[in-house]
Order: C-alpha cells, then structure tokens, then sequence
C-alpha cells in the first residue's frame, strides 16, 4: 500500500535536507505517493503569501505532511509558517523527543539524556492575540485592565495576551499521558509557573493534576519551569516524558536539544486529530543554500517519527539504527558532526544520506 504524503521543501536549505530525508525515507521500502507543495519566502516573492491554500488542501487531504526548514523574519514580515500550520490544521500537541546518539559530542557523556517535551501548539501567548504600542484598541485596554483588575500598564507598552483554557490543556495532557502509556514511559512532568501565574498556569496544573489521577499506572509530577531549567542541565537522566503550555514548551525543547548535541540531531512532529506536520527544528540557514552541506540528521529522524505515525514501525526502526549508526562511526557526517569543523574528511548532505542508507543495509 502507498501513502499519500504531503512534502513541503521549504527555502534556504530546505529543499536539501527534504531530499536527503525523501532518500532516506523511500530506502526503508516503505511506498510513499508525494504531494510536493512550496511554501515560504521563495513562494511569498511569487504569489504574494508564504502558505498558498493548496499547502493547507494538501494537508487536510492526506493528513501527513514532512516540512522541511522555512525562514521567519524576526520582528517583521509574515508570521511563522510553523505556527500558521499548527493553528489552521489544530495540530494542538507538538512532540519533540530529546534523545542521546552514540557519537554526537554533548556535555552529558556520562548520563544517558532520553527525555521527549510534549509541547500544546494553539493557545498561550503564540495565539497571537497581540496590541501594538501607541494604538488606540491598546490604550483602550489598558485603560480597561485598569478598571477591572486596578493593574497599571504603562501607556507606551505592546500587549500580548496568554490564554489556557481547561480543554486545551485537558487534551495535551492527556496526550502526554497516552504517549507515556505507547511507549513504555514511566513518568510525566508536568511544567509551569503556577507560582506567579495563579490563573493561567495555575489553571495548566490543576487540570494536570486532574487528569493525572486517570493514569496511575503513570508516575506523575510537576516542575516549576525555572527550576526544570536547572534540574535538565544538572541531573537531565531523572526526566522522561514533558507536558508544557506553548512557549515554556519551546523553550524547553531548544533546552533539550543542547543536552543531546543541538538542533542538527533534534525532530519534531506536530499531531492534531485529523493531521499532523513532521519537521526539523532548527531553522533554514539561508546563508548556505545550493552548498549541499548541512546536517540532514534532524529532518530524516522527522522522517522516523512519521513512519510511526503511519505504523510503519519497524521501518522508522531501521531508519533510526541507520542513523545511530552512521553518527556513531563519525565517518560519513557533515562538517558540525566532526571534532573539527573545518575537518576535510566531512560529507555532504546527501552524502550523509547515502551512508545511511547504506547503514540501513538497503
């Protein structure tokens, strides 16, 4: 049987990486019918917006995409392409797993780091629900914040609203808890700053707490997200599976790559209900386009994740041994997997990407 899948090349180095990770991906045998949709700045030049509608009928169609890097602008331009994504296809939970592999130089030689942060995608302050300094619709909320809550807010200030809702958070924790049940995973920690945040955060723990008492098969507990901060980078082994609201959930997970070698060995995977979005987590590097050099490790363990998904486990399990196996040689990895940088014995991407197919013994 063949799966309909939806590729999204991506720009700067995406198309790249997207065709190591095809490669690698179609190697395992599994048969896969591409969907191939552009999406980012090279296609905003073209038809004036990053995320042409048919990005989104694909999407809905075969309900799996694999994403590879988009560019965002900082403090200007279109929104994240990523978060635009998440929010039109409701693909609420976002899981990201943190895992060691033999050969990735990290500062945690001596601890065995395997944690996955499962992240909520669709409230808290990446809602968007944003007031411009200087507007009139600001200084009208502020001047009503003033008189329900008696809180002053300086009259040049940008707002940002952080929303948690009881149901947003019910069914990310639930799926936290799910995901700890499929996979053999002994513990949940739930993450926040309900110290401070007695209503938003506060309302995150309660429900937490709440759908907890459902799986007592499931260790539970919860970490102030400081605190969490510290105890990942001191004692990271004590920690298995992470249920955050949206923006402590993408810090962590940036957190959680650095313990394992960076963002060039870090997947992701974006699931809703009748969807989801595979990608890496690092960003397009646009500065390397056409050099066919960057690390493809990130998008072809998204790949990994996605045969999962598809039940196709025993091919994401070979893909992963292929992998593991290919960092763990150090021979056949691009030029930031080597000791030195500048390491003239460094592939290239599709390089990389053959050696792994190789490893996988196809």
């Amino acid at each position: 049987m063949a799966y309909e899948v939806t590729l999204i090349p991506g720009d700067g180095v995406g198309p790249e990486l997207a065709e190591a990770a095809r490669m690698c991906i179609e190697a395992t045998g599994v048969q896969i019918n591409w969907d191939v949709q552009e999406a980012g700045v090279d296609i905003m030049a073209k038809v004036g917006t990053p995320v042409p509608d048919s990005v989104i009928e694909s999407c809905r169609r075969t309900k799996v995409a694999l994403k590879a890097p988009i560019t965002t602008p900082v403090g200007t331009g279109f929104r994240s392409v990523n978060v635009y994504l998440r929010q039109a296809l409701d693909l609420y939970a976002c899981v990201r797993p943190c895992k060691q592999y033999e050969g990735v130089r990290t500062f945690f030689s001596n601890s065995k780091v395997d944690i996955v942060i499962v992240r909520e995608n669709t409230e808290d302050l990446y809602l968007g629900c944003e007031f411009e300094q200087g507007k009139p619709e600001t200084a009208e909320l502020i001047a009503d914040i003033k008189r329900l809550n008696n809180k002053t807010i300086r009259p040049d200030s940008g707002i940002s609203i952080k929303p948690i809702s009881i149901s947003g958070t019910k069914r990310i924790v639930k799926y936290a808890f799910e995901y700890a049940r499929k996979h053999g995973r002994k513990k949940v920690t739930a993450v926040h700053k309900a110290n401070i945040l007695k209503y938003s955060d506060g309302l995150f723990l309660e429900v937490s707490r709440e759908v907890a008492k459902e799986y007592s098969d499931i260790e539970f507990e919860d970490r102030i997200v400081d605190n969490m901060c510290m105890q990942l980078v001191q004692k990271p082994e004590l920690y298995d599976v992470l249920v955050l609201p949206n923006l402590y959930g993408d810090i962590i997970s940036d957190l959680g790559a650095g313990l394992v070698g960076g963002l060039g060995v870090a997947p992701g995977a974006n699931i809703g209900e009748s969807g989801a979005v595979f990608e890496a987590t690092h960003g397009s590097a646009p500065k390397y386009k056409g050099q066919w050099k960057m690390n493809p490790t990130a998008l072809i363990l998204s790949g990994v994740l996605m045969l999962e998904h598809l039940g196709e486990v025993e091919a994401a399990k070979r893909l992963d041994a292929g992998v593991a196996k290919v960092i763990k040689e150090g021979k056949d990895v691009t030029y930031d997997m080597k000791p030195h940088r500048d390491d003239p014995s460094a592939v290239g991407t599709l390089e990389m990407a053959k050696a792994i197919i190789r490893a996988m013994g196809a």
